[in-house]
């Protein structure tokens, strides 16, 4: 696959010029585990509302379980939500990396293909 590892070397100085965000920076793994984190907490909110609305004949103490219920649905979608926006980021990245990889050397094969034909 490395037919011109000179353009290699030159692609990487090109992205290091660039000064784009490493792959997983710090402040992303953080909202990734942060997300992971928010999903866990929403299920357990969520059991803990059922646990607590089931467990008792009160009415009122059932309506404290529907809201803590929604709270914990709530906390599990902005965590999913966080998840996927820096998860995908991650992937993304590196397949758009990949992209602009393969079409330049691709283009170094149209162009070398060119100077070969008269």
């Amino acid at each position: 696959m490395l037919q011109n590892p000179q353009r290699l070397d030159q692609f990487t100085d090109e992205i290091a010029e660039m000064r784009l965000p490493g792959a997983a920076t710090s402040r992303e793994r953080t909202y990734l585990r942060a997300g992971l984190a928010l999903m866990a907490a929403g299920v357990i909110v969520g059991v803990a509302a059922y646990v607590i609305g089931h467990g008792t004949t009160n009415p009122l103490q059932q309506r404290d379980a529907i809201v803590l219920a929604v709270l914990g649905l709530t906390v599990a979608v902005v965590g999913v939500g966080l998840f996927l926006r820096y998860s995908l980021a991650q992937f993304l990245r590196f397949w758009l990396a990949r992209l602009s990889w393969e079409q330049q050397a691709h283009t170094d094969r149209m162009v070398e293909a060119l100077r070969r034909d008269p």
